[in-house]
């Protein structure tokens, strides 16, 4: 059956994607985004629904609509409502024109009575103050503003806000925000109207990615991040990919170390990530922060694969990122790249030439042997993945260092992962925020504009981000402060009110869809305990439940591992050991649980509970009932009325029923009325006769058996 993108259905319809998607929402669909796709029959149902009356109708104006149809009651009651608040308005109008009388008449009574220079100065300060009555203005604001603002609303001076503001009893700077309730009072006070704007009710879903269309998309640099084991020569790669491959610097430029940079081969740009090791790579995961599309892994050749290799292999697939391996040190006479092959393969990284879907490159960073040719391989699996991004939107994208710099204040790299930042744009980082005053690429050169896939480093935030932490580039200044509060306020409110995750917090946090996935860490004493774990918690896996092992090790808990369990929202299973002093710490801070068994089966009896409560409950229909139909009745404004023996059980209103015609079922649904008589009851026992009534069915004839049930939950058991 032929299927239907609703970004494809939007342009049919002459509407944008996101217009359409809040229609699907108020249908009832489940669509994510626009390139989610719609069945034959959901096509024909929106087309049909929506005309193209209804079609030329923005979400605010169906909502509007939705609201005036809401009955005479709540309509009455909106009516009394506005009636109410134009009668308080029209009094506090009239009180103020009385109050300002008596001044004036208290002011004319003061001037009379000095003398002619005296009365000259205090009739021209009475006259200003009497003509300084604004006349009715109407002013716009979000949930907070400041006083200097404000008074630039009202064209009245700061010093006449800042007074109203103490009369009030509210002690406000110029620049210290006030909420909208006040603005209210001080507006009304110099006869001006305020309204308060909605959009700001929900600062944060502001920020929020709207999905582009298609078209909008071009090609973008693939971002890399180098990962491996320690000694295996992470660093030197880098550091021999950044001299052969970057350009050359212009004479007397300094190239600066801003934690990424550019490489460019025939043409194509490839962005690295100066933060080798899987510790970076996850620490700013677990912030939420995806900015790898390629990890290179890298072993060395005569080594092959040891723990931390292991620990990088499985930080990389918990993030969903391609690989590709760089066998390295080839140079040395001991290596031995078929044996790094052979053990990669144990780990589920089949090389190319084998069969399976790893690009296997051998390389030198002494000889730079292979260097270009591990370059061309990142370009081609960029290419596979097709790795696009849309230029021209605001920028958005993740702050990867940040430091404080004596000379130059808050300093921070960021990386553009979709749109372009230019000169002069306010951004915002977690409660870092501030207009980009300069911006240099990471050979220190002052550059305008940056793409997706850049690394730059800004100048102009109010403080220090930290990295990790989301980059946006907004167009409002004041939308952007109140976005810092609020974040401030909540950064305040969790400090005050830290929660460590339970079991059952953490699995009602990664139920994703029909499947769910617990994600787990298995640290044991001896090897042969992760794999007696390992095969019993495996066997807990059902269609619906799934055991998603991220990681598994010999020693201690690790800060490593901490990490890891935090990225992945997952949970760690220690049998016989403890964690170190860093990994507490940590799992603390991350607010990950780590449970430590001395017996194989508690933990297995532990996950399987934790399991039985993730489970989808099991409907179990109970029949309540049966009735009999002696005899139909048509009530006018009500439709057919079942007259009805009560011949098993009992029937209960807004309980199922299906009604059986010769053995057959012709109708499911909802009993909607039960009388006795012409009492209306919540049920009826057997051996009573009723009326019985369905909402949307009238065919009810004499002899119709109805059969009454109740659908109920059963908690589902995993049988072992």
């Amino acid at each position: 059956m032929a299927k239907t993108r609703i970004h494809e259905l939007a342009k049919e319809l002459e509407m944008n994607s996101k217009d359409l998607l809040a229609r699907l929402h108020q249908m009832g669909l489940t669509a994510k985004n626009h390139m989610s796709t719609l069945e034959e029959e959901e096509v024909r149902r929106v087309k049909e629904i929506f005309g193209k009356k209804d079609l030329a109708k923005s979400p605010k104006e169906t909502h509007k609509e939705s609201k005036k149809n809401q009955g005479p009651q709540v309509a009455k009651q909106l009516e009394f409502n506005k009636e109410e608040y134009r009668r308080r308005a029209l009094a506090r109008k009239e009180e103020r024109r009385r109050s300002q009388e008596q001044t004036q008449r208290k002011l004319l009574s003061k001037v009379a009575t000095f003398s002619s220079r005296s009365h000259g100065k205090r009739k021209r300060k009475g006259s200003n103050r009497i003509s300084s009555e604004v006349p009715q203005t109407k002013i716009t604001i979000g949930s907070h503003i400041t006083p200097q603002e404000l008074a630039d609303h009202l064209k009245v001076s700061r010093n006449e806000v800042v007074k109203k503001l103490i009369e009030l009893g509210v002690m406000a700077s110029l620049n210290q925000e006030i909420d909208s309730d006040t603005t209210i009072l001080v507006a009304e006070e110099f006869g001006a109207e305020v309204e308060v704007s909605k959009e700001t009710a929900k600062l944060e879903t502001l920020l929020e990615d709207e999905p582009d269309e298609p078209e909008q998309l071009e090609p973008k640099p693939p971002v890399i991040t180098v990962m491996g084991h320690v000694d295996h020569g992470k660093t030197s790669l880098l550091d021999a990919i950044r001299r052969t491959n970057v350009i050359a610097t212009e004479a007397g430029g300094i190239t600066q170390h801003i934690g990424a940079y550019q490489v460019e081969l025939k043409g194509k740009k490839i962005t690295f990530l100066d933060t080798p090791g899987h510790e970076a790579f996850t620490a700013m995961r677990a912030r939420g922060a995806k900015v790898t599309d390629i990890a290179i892994l890298v072993v060395a050749a005569d080594d092959g694969v040891m723990p931390q290799t292991v620990e990088a292999i499985n930080h990389a697939k918990a993030a969903q990122v391609s690989i590709v391996v760089a066998i390295n040190k080839i140079d040395k006479p001991q290596s031995n790249p078929e044996r790094i092959k052979q053990q990669l393969a144990e780990y589920g990284l089949v090389p190319e030439e084998w069969g399976g879907e790893t690009i296997c490159v051998p390389v030198s960073a002494v000889t730079k042997e292979g260097l270009d040719q591990l370059l061309e391989m990142v370009l081609l699996v960029a290419e596979m993945e097709e790795l696009k991004a849309n230029p021209r939107r605001p920028a958005r994208g993740t702050v990867i260092e940040a430091q404080l710099d004596k000379g130059r204040g808050p300093v921070a790299t960021v990386l553009i992962q979709k749109g372009t930042l230019e000169i002069g744009d306010y951004v915002l980082a977690g409660t870092a925020h501030g207009r980009v005053r300069a911006m240099m690429d990471f050979k220190g050169r002052r550059i305008k504009k940056a793409p997706p896939a850049t690394p730059v480093e800004i100048l102009g935030l109010s403080e220090v981000p930290n990295a990790g932490d989301p980059f946006y580039a907004v167009h409002d200044e004041k939308l952007a402060r109140q976005i810092v509060e609020e974040r401030i306020k909540q950064k305040r409110q969790d400090a005050l009110t830290p929660g460590k995750v339970t079991l059952e917090d953490l699995f009602k946090q990664i139920q994703e869809g029909k499947v769910k996935e617990l994600n787990l860490i298995v640290k044991a004493d001896v090897q042969g305990s992760v794999e007696a774990l390992i095969q019993a918690l495996t066997k807990l896996n059902t269609p619906e439940v799934k055991i998603n092992l991220i990681h598994s090790g010999v020693g201690a808990i690790t800060e490593t591992d901490v990490m890891l369990a935090s990225a992945s929202s997952g949970l760690i299973i220690g049998f016989n050991v403890r964690p170190d002093s860093n990994a507490k710490k940590a799992a603390e801070s991350q607010q990950v649980e780590i449970r430590l068994y001395r017996v194989i089966y508690e933990a297995v009896d532990d996950i399987k509970a934790a399991l039985e409560g993730l489970l989808e409950p099991e409907l179990k229909e109970v029949t309540l009932g049966r009735a009999e139909v002696r005899d139909t009745f048509r009530i006018p404004k009500v439709g057919v009325v079942a007259g009805c023996y009560v011949s098993e059980g009992k029937v209960v209103r807004n309980s199922r029923a299906r009604v059986i015609r010769d053995g057959i079922v012709i109708y499911e649904g909802s009993i909607s009325s039960l009388k006795r008589f012409k009492d209306d009851v919540r049920e009826v026992a057997q051996g009573y006769e009723c009326g019985i009534g369905f909402d949307k069915f009238q065919d009810l004839k004499q002899g119709d058996i109805l059969e009454v049930y109740t659908i109920e939950e059963v908690k589902r058991v995993l049988q072992s």
